[in-house]
């Protein structure tokens, strides 16, 4: 059974993801070229570094204290799933927040979890203000089709500091109110 709650500050570490498989094999991924969406091979295998969990530590750490959402899905006391969205409304008209993390344990992937942190996150921004999510979001298929999934479209205009952090990246925004743009 998974449980899902609020994460706190004080419990952000190291230890808090040693159950948690980031890995993900890749072949395809979206890219854009001339202004069209396409799917190439681009094989590689995405993992964390030691390294990159201590930087994801500080980042959901400085998420929290803040004032933004860390979210966690736990089986068995064990964290399998969470999701981040930073504070501080952006972008004008579109009202963004930024949905800086969300990632489901390879163990846990297809059975419902990332939809259950995305809703979360969804819920928490509306509560804020927002009126869309902001995702720079992996661009491997596999990644795309989840978001797609989630009502995520090309986002209407980019966030340049997305943009340069993570030129592959595909850019993203999702409605966090009712009805449409």
């Amino acid at each position: 059974m998974i449980r899902y709650r609020c994460l706190h500050e004080d419990e952000i570490c190291r230890e808090l993801f040693k159950d948690f498989i980031r890995h993900q094999r890749v072949t395809k991924c979206w890219r854009k070229e001339e202004e069209a969406w396409v799917i190439r091979d681009v094989p590689f295998i995405d993992d964390w570094s030691e390294e990159d969990y201590q930087f994801l530590v500080e980042c959901l750490k400085n998420t929290l204290c803040t004032g933004g959402f860390v979210y966690g899905a736990f089986q068995n006391e064990e964290l399998k799933g969470f999701v981040s969205v930073e504070p501080g409304l952006y972008g004008g008209g579109q009202r963004y927040l930024d949905l800086s993390s969300i990632h489901v344990s390879e163990d846990m992937r297809g059975q419902g979890v990332g939809k259950c942190l995305f809703l979360a996150a969804k819920e928490w921004a509306r509560g804020q203000g927002a009126g869309k999510l902001y995702i720079s979001a992996h661009s491997s298929v596999e990644t795309q089709a989840f978001y797609r999934a989630m009502g995520c479209v090309e986002a209407q205009v980019y966030d340049r500091r997305h943009v340069e952090a993570e030129p592959f990246d595909c850019q993203l925004e999702c409605l966090v109110e009712g009805g449409k743009d």
